[in-house]
């Protein structure tokens, strides 16, 4: 079942929280202590090759993908493996046993929109066990292998643990689900990170939570193409927090004429796509969304949607570089 994400999620900290929310904290004690027994219900399995986590601790998109393209770019540049593989759970896909995913011929409804994205850059393999697709992508000649997600996945040891941070959204209000986006415990999750990837601006302060003996790595993501600036739009995106997007189409100078959010991970259909169709000519405007969004329309509307390609730009890429090098030659 797709929802959208509650406002109060990411509400300020000064705040009053809603009704909702009150009602609801206790429940987010039965959630963390669930996250606490399944952690410890499992025994990692180590393999004999690198594995990198890039993870998040809230739920919803802080931009773990771009992420996982960015190192994936940084290993191969600077031949830190020979033959890095990707390795995703495919959320939204039905597809269980580990295969190659192949942009080409798999559909978003068979292995998810993520792994769509990671294998037009990077041999990608799909498995909803992790440890199964870690000994799948081995077989298949992996030497490396950066995990999308699966930071509070118990059954796989990783070498390096990144938590990925939007500096917009941070880490809400800090509570966890349902009251709040956190995953697990907030200490907790963050004293079990190698290091922090904190992308844009800090606006929540989340530099002076973080541990520090920890390193943090910045960076941005940046438009790859930009739209034309003489046109108007309409903006729509399913995505975690769909506001990152609208926010960055302003930022760029758009002329966004309205906005629309739907779930995280939304398969569109034709009723969805012809409605947004008719709200783009009433509005005089064209329609855009993002890169994942547009995997998940239905064919014969691609050619009526324009995207948004992005790509993650670090501050500093040797510190990062040196991090990676000094990590993986240890692992």
């Amino acid at each position: 079942m797709k929802f959208k994400t509650p406002s109060f999620w990411y509400r300020s900290e000064d705040s009053k929280p809603p009704f909702i929310e009150t009602i609801i904290t206790p429940l987010s004690s039965l959630y963390a202590l669930a996250h606490k027994i399944h952690q410890a219900s499992k025994t990692p399995e180590h393999f004999d090759i690198p594995i990198i986590c890039i993870g998040n601790i809230v739920a919803g998109g802080a931009g773990k993908t771009p992420v996982a393209i960015a190192l994936e770019k940084i290993i191969k540049s600077n031949k830190l493996a020979k033959n890095a593989f990707f390795l995703t759970r495919g959320y939204g896909g039905h597809l269980k046993h580990p295969l190659v995913a192949n942009y080409q011929s798999h559909s978003f409804k068979e292995i998810g929109d993520e792994a769509i994205l990671l294998s037009k850059h990077a041999s990608t393999i799909v498995s909803k066990k992790r440890t199964l697709g870690a000994a799948f992508a081995i077989k298949k000649g992996a030497d490396l292998i950066i995990m999308d997600d699966g930071l509070q996945n118990p059954s796989i040891h990783k070498d390096i643990k990144f938590i990925v941070i939007d500096g917009t959204m941070g880490f809400g209000n800090k509570k966890t689900i349902p009251a709040g986006p956190l995953r697990s415990r907030l200490m907790k999750s963050l004293l079990c990170a190698d290091a922090f990837i904190l992308i844009g601006e800090d606006k929540r302060d989340i530099l002076k939570i973080l541990p520090s003996n920890k390193p943090v790595f910045f960076a941005t993501l940046s438009a790859i193409k930009t739209p034309p600036e003489n046109k108007k739009y309409l903006a729509f995106a399913g995505i975690g927090f769909p506001e990152k997007f609208f926010n960055t189409l302003q930022s760029l100078k758009c002329d966004i004429v309205k906005t629309l959010s739907f779930p995280d991970h939304y398969p569109y259909c034709e009723k969805d796509l012809n409605q947004l169709l008719d709200l783009a000519d009433e509005n005089d405007s064209e329609l855009i969304t993002t890169e994942k969004d547009y995997i998940r329309l239905p064919e014969s509307f691609k050619d009526k949607v324009q995207t948004l390609p992005i790509e993650l730009v670090w501050n500093n890429e040797t510190a990062i570089i040196n991090f990676l090098k000094d990590r993986i030659s240890i692992s």
